[in-house]
């Protein structure tokens, strides 16, 4: 199981963010998302869809909290993301789907997000990836000097995930 320190805000300025994340960068990309949320008991489970890259699922359990928190998560490739969407969605039944494009900034050992989601704005989300026995407190000071370079402020910050969000275009 993989852990990383993550936060997710509200993008206060844009253009500006996404040029001080481009500066930072030693690389980018830009990916076209599809997340089908599943009912799970026990954390939130996704099947992520790329445009031109195949399927993930996507099983993670974190806190729902505005600041940095810890997140536990497990990626697992699958071949079949067609198969998968209609399995899941029988088995446990679809929630809700979120599509968005994202530039990601490699900082480091950290990804950071610019997303632009249908029906809901846009959103910078940061992932620091700790090593297996290293403590959380390094990946928030990372996550926390990230968010100023960035001009990301406490009040930016959201709690959930995008699937709980109510969508601008259906309020």
């Amino acid at each position: 199981m993989g852990r990383n320190v993550e936060i997710k805000a509200r993008a206060s300025d844009w253009d500006a963010q996404v040029r001080r994340g481009m500066a930072l960068a030693s690389a980018t990309e830009l990916i076209f998302q599809t997340d089908t949320f599943f009912g799970c008991a026990n954390g939130r489970l996704k099947l992520r869809r790329e445009r031109g890259r195949g399927a993930t699922l996507i099983f993670y359990r974190r806190p729902v909290s505005g600041g940095p928190k810890t997140s536990d998560y497990v990626l697992i490739p699958l071949a079949d993301g067609a198969s998968a969407l209609g399995f899941f969605s029988r088995k446990l039944g679809a929630e809700r789907t979120v599509s968005k494009k994202r530039l990601v900034c490699f900082v480091g050992r950290t990804r950071v997000h610019f997303d632009e989601v249908d029906g809901l704005g846009r959103f910078i989300e940061l992932e620091v990836v700790l090593g297996p026995r290293e403590s959380p407190a390094s990946g928030r000071r990372e996550a926390g000097a990230l968010m100023k370079a960035l001009g990301i402020r406490p009040a930016d910050l959201l709690a959930g995930a995008y699937a709980d969000m109510p969508r601008a275009d259906r309020a």
